[in-house]
């Protein structure tokens, strides 16, 4: 599965126009002229940006402004003032017109209107009157507050994040052939993780190992990859990567988190308890409460289903077996974001649709223990499917 002299993977060019038909579809029933989208170089949560361009987000803010009939054009970090053609043809940028650069820096906040600045050059010489923006609640304010105010009186601002979001999330068949593959990818780093691991690593090695053996096989490096290691008796709780410096020894527990994306920018996530000897009670007996938990929400995940409903079920399933209330996000939708909506909890509005990609990771938790199990589903006709992932839902003892 190792892969050699790796060249930047992404959907098809049919799968592309295949967003872009659904896309422009909308605006022509909607009269809107162009949409403006943003991502703030955070490649974990910039799905809309890499669904309608094929490519990565990047380290930068990038825009892009996506007209009913006509080319793309995308505002990207580098020169200031540099600008390059394209056919729409090429492979490195599919429908990109024109490729604006300028330079914004975070630590260097005189730079925060720049890109804003450009896009109110290219809507005013376009003559834009009805502008659709996607995900506008998540953009920084400095890009936000100049773009609005430059057009106030001189376009009407619509949103249309809950249109692509819904297009995002219902999957193609191209997209949960990828998605699969995502998993089985992860199934694979996962066996070679627990080949190589032993007491005497820090958890920042099993999960920069993660890490490693993902590149290798077909990750594109991003995404989140965690390890808590406790003794017997004592929760292994994830934190951040600066936490991950505790020394393994024999007889404790390990929880190991991979949620990398593919070569083609799709996530997924799986995890598992590790135990190096033999799996004490309460872990065994948590395991087994986490996965009658998961289970039960897979039950409820059917087309039409409310999310909310869900939640509720789930809070009231938890309550009759006399476990805390889930106050974190325990199943929600993956795909080019690493949470995507839908998201299963009491605040989301959009109903589960066939084709949709979830991820259900309801966790036992003490004082004393964690267990844990994450695995991924697609909603079909008439329920969740298959686990998309194959590593057997146990704790492994090494």
């Amino acid at each position: 599965m190792d892969k050699s002299d790796r060249v930047l993977a992404r959907v098809s060019r049919g799968e592309l126009e295949r967003r872009w038909k659904l896309v422009r579809d909308r605006m022509h029933e909607r009269g809107i002229e162009g949409l403006i989208f943003q991502a703030n170089g955070d490649s974990i949560l910039g799905g809309p940006v890499r669904w309608i361009t094929g490519f990565p987000v990047g380290a930068y803010m990038q825009v892009v402004l996506f007209p009913a009939d006509d080319l793309m054009t995308v505002i990207q970090h580098g020169g200031i003032g540099e600008r390059r053609r394209f056919r729409g043809d090429e492979d490195d940028h599919p429908g990109v017109g024109e490729a604006i650069s300028t330079a914004t820096f975070y630590s260097a906040p005189f730079t925060h209107d720049y890109e804003a600045r450009i896009v109110l050059d290219e809507v005013r010489r376009r003559g834009w009157r009805r502008i659709g923006l996607v995900r506008a609640g998540q953009w920084p304010h400095g890009f936000a507050s100049c773009l609005t105010e430059g057009l106030a009186g001189h376009a009407e601002l619509v949103d249309e994040s809950e249109f692509i979001e819904r297009c995002k999330a219902i999957k193609s068949p191209e997209e949960r052939e990828i998605l699969r593959q995502t998993c089985a990818m992860q199934d694979e780093v996962f066996a070679r993780v627990i080949r190589q691991i032993r007491p005497g690593m820090r958890d920042v090695e099993v999960s920069s190992l993660a890490r490693h053996e993902g590149n290798r096989i077909g990750s594109d490096g991003e995404g989140v990859l965690l390890v808590a290691s406790a003794r017997i008796g004592e929760p292994a709780v994830h934190g951040p990567h600066h936490f991950q410096g505790r020394i393994i020894q024999p007889g404790d527990t390990l929880n190991i988190l991979i949620e990398n994306n593919s070569d083609q920018g799709y996530y997924a996530e799986i995890s598992r308890n590790v135990v190096f000897g033999k799996a004490p009670t309460e872990l065994i007996d948590g395991l087994e409460i986490a996965k009658a938990a998961q289970a039960n929400t897979l039950r409820m995940l059917k087309p039409g289903a409310s999310c909310a409903a869900i939640y509720a079920a789930h809070i009231e399933y938890l309550k009759a077996r006399h476990q805390p209330p889930e106050l974190r996000l325990y199943c929600h939708g993956q795909g080019y974001d690493l949470v995507e909506r839908p998201l299963v909890r009491h605040d989301e509005t959009m109903t589960l649709e066939r084709d949709m990609f979830l991820a259900c990771h309801p966790p036992y938790i003490s004082s004393s223990a964690v267990a844990v199990l994450c695995d991924n589903y697609f909603i079909e006709a008439d329920g969740a499917g298959e686990c998309a992932h194959k590593t057997p839902k146990q704790i492994f003892e090494l």
